[in-house]
């Protein structure tokens, strides 16, 4: 047997769009009615580490309800036939509940905290964190995602993956936040490359690119029936 094609799969929030979960930053410069910069970044968390609690706990308890969609179980479906290698900016393990085996979180993972003062001490969590809830360092945990203005420790691993792609799919991301955005560039040249958005976003590093103007669930519909010819 031959081997499957590596495909790999750079996911935004417009995938989980289509489960209820709001998108990273809507129009109006908000997420879930928060300035980003009160909730999402160690500035915050120094001066309000309740708050910036109380907001995840919260979107802990929206993916706790939310349930994959089509676009999420299709992307499962296609380890039938390729290799499938996920790199999702979503903080939601949606990916995961479809069925996905191969799942890299760029910016942190909601069901995951770690200790404020040693980030390789991580524990899973399903409820809610609150001040007073130490790691075993004795410091407060805080939720295992990556802030505004926080490295993002899981780029290279990103990039590595990214290198050795056959085939490379853009879906529900609109490739404005670095360094996410910036993997693009790390895709083998000519490669065949498809992005599904409801409005695909500009990249000059892209090239053979099939363009699938459509939301995550009918996109990723329509690059089921294109793949088979690849």
């Amino acid at each position: 047997m031959a081997a499957k094609k590596k495909l790999v799969v750079l996911t935004g929030a417009g995938i989980s769009a289509e489960s209820g979960l709001k998108t990273f930053r809507d129009s109006d410069g908000l997420w879930e009615g928060y300035n980003v910069e009160d909730v999402a970044t160690p500035r915050a968390w120094k001066k309000d580490p309740e708050l910036v609690l109380r907001f995840y706990n919260m979107r802990r308890q929206n993916v706790l309800e939310a349930q994959p969609n089509t676009a999420h179980t299709g992307l499962a479906q296609l380890e039938k036939d390729f290799d499938v290698h996920i790199i999702t900016q979503n903080i939601d393990d949606l990916h995961e509940r479809a069925g996905s085996t191969k799942v890299l979180h760029l910016h942190g993972e909601i069901f995951k905290m770690r200790s404020e003062q040693n980030e390789r001490l991580v524990y899973d969590i399903k409820g809610d964190i609150s001040l007073g809830d130490k790691a075993e360092d004795g410091a407060q945990l805080r939720p295992h995602i990556v802030w505004f203005e926080e490295p993002v420790p899981m780029i290279e691993k990103a990039i590595a993956v990214m290198n050795t792609a056959e085939i490379f799919v853009v879906a529900g991301t609109s490739l404005v936040v670095y360094p996410a955005a910036g993997l693009v560039n790390y895709a083998p040249y000519g490669i065949p490359t498809f992005i599904i958005d409801k409005k695909i976003p500009y990249s000059s590093s892209l090239h053979n690119v099939t363009a699938i103007e459509k939301p995550a669930t009918e996109g990723v519909k329509e690059l089921m029936k294109l793949l088979p010819g690849i």
